[in-house]
């Protein structure tokens, strides 16, 4: 099978229906040759590039997956279901595009439920399996035809054209908001008059910006993932920065280790999708809470402990092989932890409602961000 490769690294490729079919069918035939063994009837193993953090590698531009593997072996203890369930996200897939339609995790999921039950109980299984069919298959989920579930929104100086001939100005959208297409093939073409794009970590604070249409005093794209980024927002931002390589893209988070864990995503992906993490990365700065800031502005009664788990995420992202290189993260995490507290955005409201918009435009005209 054919991949991409730099340094050792594997990475999926985008291809073609027909191309991504071709690699399914010549898997099931190499299975079935290995059934017509007359004296060594065996179960052919399936072969995965591994997604473990000794394959693993970060430089600049993220994480990477090197090309060590592993085999899924059917024989093996409680291998058995994961082995089928593997060959049945294939199969659906197959069928998907053969027919030219795309399907969400959560559908896959159902359409397993609903034909062998006995192998499922949860919606992480079909999702671990989907990663294994990317491991094996070296084509992305795009390509696989599953859409990525979508929860994020954008707004501000950003027109769509969509690929129907409709036009959507997101800088007329009101509270409302354009809603980020599952679809990650984004036919779609975007102009844009901005400076910046601004990624919010927290829906409430991109309504706020949003109601004050912020926009319109700092020339930017506004968009959020309302939380953890997914796959839909990630792919977004990644297309936008490559369709205007010039826009500085500033991120807004909480001051905590899930703050930083969420512009790690947006900047450098992760193991776990590391087959694909390079299509989805893109140079986004730590604008906002840091710690300075959070020192500065945050009214001490606003601060709360960290917790055990807000320890155990701050110790992983400073074990992290993405961080070794980015002392100014690791030294923010480093003095989180000797605070001991954390601090969420909306603390900055303790100095009025139209703090918020000061603040970023302050940060931003300073060029106060790592």
């Amino acid at each position: 099978m054919a991949m991409e490769a730099r340094r050792s690294m594997c990475l999926a490729d985008d291809a073609d229906p027909s191309e991504v079919r071709s690699r399914i069918e010549c898997l099931m035939k190499l299975f079935l040759k290995s059934l017509m063994v007359e004296n060594d009837v065996a179960i052919k193993p399936l072969s995965l590039i591994s997604r473990s953090e000794r394959n693993a590698g970060a430089d600049e531009e993220g994480v990477y997956l090197m090309d060590a593997t592993y085999e899924k072996d059917f024989t093996v203890r409680n291998s058995g279901k994961s082995f089928f369930l593997v060959w049945k996200v294939m199969q659906i897939c197959y069928q998907l595009l053969g027919i030219g339609k795309q399907a969400t995790q959560r559908e896959i999921f159902y359409n397993i439920l609903s034909t062998s039950s006995s192998y499922i109980t949860s919606q992480n299984q079909v999702n671990s399996a989907i990663q294994d069919a990317v491991a094996v298959l070296l084509c992305t989920r795009r390509s696989l035809g599953i859409l990525a579930s979508s929860k994020g929104a954008v707004v501000g100086r950003l027109v769509i054209k969509e690929h129907g001939g409709d036009t959507v100005d997101c800088s007329n959208l009101g509270s409302s908001s354009y809603p980020i297409s599952a679809d990650m093939n984004m036919k779609q073409h975007f102009y844009s008059d901005a400076r910046y794009i601004l990624v919010i970590e927290k829906d409430a604070i991109f309504q706020r910006l949003v109601e004050e249409r912020f926009f319109l005093k700092v020339p930017c794209i506004i968009m959020t993932a309302k939380g953890f980024p997914d796959l839909a927002s990630r792919a977004l931002l990644h297309r936008l920065h490559q369709e205007f390589p010039s826009m500085l893209i500033f991120a807004l988070v909480d001051w905590n280790p899930a703050g930083l864990a969420i512009i790690c995503t947006y900047r450098f992906g992760s193991i776990r999708m590391g087959l694909e993490a390079p299509r989805y990365v893109c140079d986004v700065k730590w604008l906002g809470l840091r710690n300075r800031d959070a020192l500065t502005y945050v009214p001490a009664t606003a601060f709360t402990s960290l917790t055990d788990r807000d320890m155990t995420q701050a110790r992983s992202l400073l074990a992290s092989k993405m961080l070794q290189n980015h002392k100014q993260y690791k030294q923010e995490i480093l003095e989180m932890l000797t605070f001991g507290q954390k601090a969420e955005i909306e603390a900055l409201y303790a100095h009025g409602y139209e703090f918020l918009a000061k603040f970023i435009t302050k940060k931003i005209v300073r060029q106060d961000f790592i």
